[in-house]
């Protein structure tokens, strides 16, 4: 095609001049590269493979049993940080929870022991110890399957508070039946065991948290053997029940304590469960301290 006289008469679409690299043109500055641009982007452009060096290793087990080693991005060990971060912060909840409830319980404790007042007034209107038994019926069924009341506050610290008052009130009664040596004696005990174990679950690299069946099965023998010792009431058979239910007890928060730190243990329980998690414990503890109360007082009587 022609277009008449001029530079275009040789069809200006027809033949373009050619690029640079073609035949006739000089190729790309090479800046130091031999043969032109490496196959990447050069260093410290976007797109360059973070250098190893500046990543963190990792060692994990693969699902045939053999050992994979890498790199971590450094946003994968942001998250894991913060993953850990929140769990901490859920152990001080629940720990700051369980403090509280033990106060409460010690105060009432400390009331009955030495006011007897109070303690006189409390047996001649049973219906307060009946009372303080369906308070902490309803409260305890309701915390244990009513999972949206005990994430939702503030209905799950009302219900938490209410059980730690009617608790602590019969907790108050049993002690009042005791000396008050007695019972600061199993106070003192009770501690220095709760103390110890904890120490134990938090440093132990045995995982108690897969025992949930067996301690169970533990539970229903320990049922048995209360119902055999109220059939047959003797200072023998307490003194058993009361050696049995101490340690059941004690292994159960072994237990309780692995499944609110998490980590390496099989089993776990959800940050948002403080409420449950400070239950948990509270229960173990004042059932130890029942038994360590129970034994003491049999070895004195």
């Amino acid at each position: 095609m022609s277009y008449g006289g001029g530079p275009y008469s040789q069809g200006p679409y027809s033949q373009q001049p050619p690029y640079p690299g073609q035949q006739g043109y000089p190729p790309y500055p090479q800046q130091g590269y031999p043969g032109g641009y490496p196959a990447g982007p050069p260093p410290g452009q976007p797109g360059f493979n973070v250098p190893p060096q500046q990543q963190q290793p990792y060692e994990a087990q693969d699902m045939y049993g053999g050992t994979e080693t890498g790199y971590k991005e450094p946003e994968m060990a942001a998250f894991e940080f913060n993953d850990s971060s929140i769990r901490r912060g859920f152990i001080r909840k629940v720990y700051a929870i369980l403090m509280c409830q033990l106060a409460i319980s010690l105060s009432f404790i400390a009331w009955f022991v030495y006011d007897k007042k109070t303690t006189l007034y409390v047996q001649s209107h049973s219906w307060l110890v009946i009372l303080a038994f369906v308070a902490t019926f309803i409260t305890l069924i309701a915390l244990s399957c009513c999972g949206d009341l005990r994430r939702k506050a503030p209905h799950n610290f009302i219900f938490l508070g209410i059980f730690t008052l009617a608790q602590s009130f019969i907790l108050a009664v049993i002690s009042s039946k005791y000396n008050t040596d007695i019972v600061f004696m199993a106070v003192g005990i009770t501690t220095l065991i709760c103390l110890g174990l904890t120490l134990f679950a938090f440093q132990t690299k045995y995982d108690f948290t897969m025992i949930g069946g067996f301690l169970l099965v533990c539970c229903l023998i320990l049922l048995m053997l209360g119902l055999v010792a109220i059939f047959f009431p003797g200072k023998t058979i307490r003194m058993v029940y009361a050696s049995v239910g101490a340690l059941l007890f004690s292994v159960y928060l072994i237990y309780d304590t692995q499944l609110m730190m998490g980590g390496e243990h099989k089993y776990s329980i959800s940050p948002e469960e403080y409420v449950f998690a400070a239950l948990n414990l509270y229960m173990d503890i004042i059932n130890i301290f029942i038994y360590i109360l129970t034994i003491i007082g049999n070895a004195k009587d």
